[in-house]
């Protein structure tokens, strides 16, 4: 009985706890600002650093606080700033750093020693391997944050254009195509 009567206690002391966390979170419960959500929603969620600030959010929040400028997010480019001043009703402003063409991290496999610290700094989980085994990186997941570079102690990251895949191809314009002079098209001279 004595058993009995302190489960049914414990259980009682638990359920006033839920009530009170339940009621306390409603009535304290904060909201985060709409604007922070907005701006982040159109960065690249590269988390890689290179605005300034730790990762997209912390640059969001900046943003819309009016701490940083609307053009400082480089994976982004253009059109990460050009939707930014949007949301924020500024100027557009040129881009902090020239955007660079999309890079990829490539690991020379056979200088690898399987230390393990680009898959820790890897923001996006784009490089698979074990330790004291050959490190890849995953292309499709491969923002070229460069985060991996710095701390590899063998230098066997190398940062590599990205090839142009088929959602980047497009068409030459039809007035750059010129036909050859002679082809069987073109009218002959008599």
């Amino acid at each position: 009985m004595g058993i009995l009567a302190a489960i049914i206690a414990l259980a009682s002391v638990a359920l006033i706890a839920g009530i009170l966390l339940a009621v306390a979170s409603r009535a304290f419960h904060v909201e985060g600002d709409p604007m922070v959500d907005k701006i982040d929603a159109v960065l690249p969620q590269t988390q890689c650093g290179q605005c300034g600030y730790p990762g997209c959010k912390p640059y969001a929040e900046a943003v819309a606080k009016g701490e940083a400028d609307v053009n400082q997010c480089v994976p982004g480019g253009e059109r990460a700033m050009l939707a930014i001043a949007d949301l924020m009703g500024v100027e557009p402003k040129p881009l902090a750093e020239e955007p660079e063409p999309p890079m990829l991290a490539f690991i020379r496999e056979d200088e690898c020693i399987g230390c393990t610290l680009c898959i820790k700094a890897c923001p996006v989980d784009a490089i698979i391997g074990a330790p004291k085994q050959y490190h890849t990186v995953i292309a499709d997941y491969c923002t070229g944050c460069k985060l991996c570079v710095e701390p590899c102690p063998v230098d066997c990251i190398d940062m590599i254009p990205k090839p142009e895949g088929f959602e980047e191809w497009t068409w030459s314009p039809p007035a750059a195509i010129r036909k050859p002079q002679g082809s069987m098209d073109a009218p002959q001279a008599a």
